[in-house]
């Protein structure tokens, strides 16, 4: 493996340019979701779009332990910081940082493992709109408290279950059309 895609203080720095982006990204898809009802629903799609592309060139960038815990440990500090951190918010932030690093090692740090890796770190705002779904009374309750009149209804009525898995799969598919493009953008190795 090229020592340049190890662990070096250049790729650290590099590190702290994608953590920005990628806290960045999963906020403005964040933002989106204010902007009416059915872009909070569609947060996966949104994440796959906006997302995807960060973690993928990061990946690449860096081919060893630890790219999708500093990307994760961005989105824990924003949470922080912004005081908004509570387990449906920082949970999901920590089992996808996770399970991206598990799949990337058991895949040698190659472009398939990336490509996965790359799909699960597009969950970063899981926390937030899978309350939807999970959580609907106190999801109806905060927009009904922190959104315009009519919000919170239309929120409800734009959220049927079966949209849940339908949405996942539209957001899973623009992840990986989004990681395909990246790839042959940047001319990513295998």
């Amino acid at each position: 493996m090229n020592s340049e895609k190890k662990w070096n203080k250049k790729n650290a720095l590099w590190m702290l340019l994608y953590i920005v982006l990628y806290v960045v990204m999963s906020f403005i898809v964040c933002v989106f979701g204010v902007i009416h009802p059915v872009l909070f629903v569609c947060y996966q799609i949104t994440a796959g779009l906006l997302v995807t592309g960060v973690a993928a060139k990061a990946f690449d960038k860096i081919k060893a332990f630890g790219v999708a815990c500093c990307l994760s440990l961005g989105m824990l500090v924003t949470f922080f910081a912004m005081q908004d951190a509570n387990l449906w918010h920082c949970v999901p932030v920590i089992v996808i940082a996770v399970l991206a690093e598990f799949i990337r090692l058991a895949f040698k740090y190659i472009s398939t493992g990336n490509l996965i890796a790359s799909v699960i770190m597009t969950f970063s705002a899981f926390g937030y709109y899978g309350q939807i779904w999970f959580n609907r009374d106190y999801t109806y309750e905060c927009a009904v408290e922190e959104m315009p009149s009519g919000y919170a209804d239309t929120l409800m009525n734009c959220s049927p279950a079966w949209a849940f898995p339908v949405v996942l799969i539209i957001g899973i598919a623009v992840a990986v059309v989004i990681y395909t493009i990246t790839k042959k953008l940047f001319r990513f190795e295998k």
